[in-house]
Formats: C-alpha cells, sequence, structure tokens
C-alpha cells in the first residue's frame, strides 16, 4: 500500500510539484503523459461547475518535465448547454501540454441504448501486470495496480484493470474524470506489440470521450495498437468499469527506430 503522503503531485499554492511517481518508460526526467493529462482534466472540471466533460483532448506539445508545473484555464465558448474549455499546463511559461473540452450541461432522458460493448472479466480474475519497459523501479507502473485479463503483451490486442495506489493530488480527492485519464494514456502500453529496445512508439496525443462517470476505482481498458511502416499507428481503447463500457480513447502513436 502507498503511504499517505504518496501522490503524483503535491500542490504548492497555485502550482503542482510532481513526484517521481509520474515518471515514465521513455526518460527518468519526464513524465508518463497519464498524470498530466488527469491534471489539466482536474483544472478544467473546477472551471465548468455544473457541467459534465464528455469529451477532452490532450496534446502533448513538450516532454512534460518532473519539476514545477501550473495550469491555466480559458474558455472558449460559454453557451448554456455546452461549452468549451483550453486547459494548458505550464512549465515556467513554457506550454508543455493542453487540453481542449466539451462539457455539457445534461438532464436525464427516458431512452436505452440498443447496443453496447461487452464487458470485460472483473478485475478479480485478472493477472497481477507489469509493465516490463520502465527502467527505473519508481516510475508510473508501480504507482499503478494493473490486471490482464484478456490476450498478452506484445499481441497488439489486450485488455487490462488499472487503478492508482496513490491519488493524483495529495490530500485531495480523485474524481472519477481524473482516473480515466491517469488510466487511459496507458492504452498503448497495454496493447504494444514492439520490440521496445529496439523501436519507440511515443503518443502525441489522447483524446477521451465518455458518456458516464466511472464507477468505483478500477478503469478497465479493451485496447488494440495498429503500426503503419510509415511510422504512424494508432492505439485505440474502449474504456470500462465494473458496469459496463463508459466511452472510448484514441491516441496517436508515432513510431521510430532507436538510434
Amino acid at each position: 500500500m502507498a503511504r499517505m503522503t504518496d501522490a503524483f503531485y503535491i500542490r504548492d499554492g497555485d502550482e503542482f510539484v510532481a513526484s517521481v511517481h509520474t515518471r515514465g518508460p521513455w526518460s527518468p526526467r519526464h513524465q508518463h503523459g497519464g498524470p498530466p493529462a488527469a491534471l489539466l482534466a482536474r483544472a478544467i472540471e473546477a472551471a465548468a461547475p455544473g457541467f459534465v466533460v464528455v469529451r477532452i483532448t490532450v496534446d502533448f506539445l513538450l516532454p512534460v518535465p518532473i519539476d514545477r508545473l501550473s495550469v491555466r484555464v480559458e474558455p472558449l465558448r460559454a453557451g448554456t448547454k455546452v461549452r468549451r474549455l483550453v486547459a494548458r499546463l505550464l512549465h515556467g511559461e513554457r506550454v508543455v501540454a493542453q487540453a481542449l473540452a466539451a462539457l455539457a450541461r445534461t438532464v436525464p432522458v427516458a431512452i436505452v441504448s440498443p447496443a453496447d460493448d461487452p464487458p470485460l472479466p472483473p478485475p478479480e480474475r485478472g493477472l497481477p501486470f507489469e509493465f516490463p519497459f520502465f527502467n527505473e523501479p519508481v516510475s508510473y507502473h508501480a504507482a499503478m495496480e494493473t490486471r490482464l485479463v484478456r490476450g498478452e503483451l506484445g499481441s497488439g490486442r489486450a485488455a487490462a484493470w488499472m487503478r492508482q495506489r496513490m491519488p493524483l493530488v495529495a490530500g485531495t480527492e480523485t474524481s472519477p474524470l481524473e482516473r480515466v485519464l491517469v488510466a487511459a494514456d496507458s492504452g498503448s502500453g497495454v496493447s504494444a506489440a514492439i520490440e521496445h529496445k529496439r523501436v519507440s512508439a511515443i503518443n502525441a496525443d489522447l483524446s477521451v470521450s465518455v458518456y458516464r462517470p466511472l464507477d468505483g476505482e478500477w478503469v478497465g481498458m479493451d485496447c488494440l495498437s495498429i503500426y503503419e511502416r510509415s511510422g504512424v499507428g494508432l492505439a485505440d481503447t474502449r474504456l470500462h468499469d465494473v458496469r459496463g463500457p463508459l466511452g472510448r480513447a484514441l491516441q496517436s502513436l508515432i513510431v521510430e527506430a532507436r538510434t
């Protein structure tokens, strides 16, 4: 179990100090995409009370350093039913990532979806799993509990459940949307089908659409990764919780040979 002081970020005034638990697989100095994506989602939710995020697209403009960060949110459209916000993640005055979100003010409606994805096997039936391509023992992968329920690493198609071992921001509750964003950027890793010692496949973005809030702590991901010889790939992830499907995540992949 994580210690009470463990978190992906520690808040210091208006800034957030990243911990080593945010560390990604590509560099010991840079973060995995999940925690910063969730930090942007956190700011967007706080800026629009009464609205729900239905789609958020995160563009990773630069590698996000494991350092002190801040978030700025600006409105793009302030409608009564639909709003659009942009949130920027800054390292000093440099924008390292930004998120464009569509939010809606919803009301219940008597309707039933005619079709849905089949549910995943539950987390308790999964096998404990740890991503093998992280180079440092204290990194994002160790801050997440992962259980594989379908397929295998290297197959290009696999399904897993993930949940945080610690909060996004120390001393605060992690929202359902934040939990989804922390995990969703791992879709390309769950379904990875590349030789990581020879090739890298870094996602330039993350786009998540959800049609209901996450129920519980576990985020289920049914993932497919596709690669082309042009150097472009796509990770397509169907998002689930213990009740069933709840949305979709897409990642554009830049595939390169390691030098």
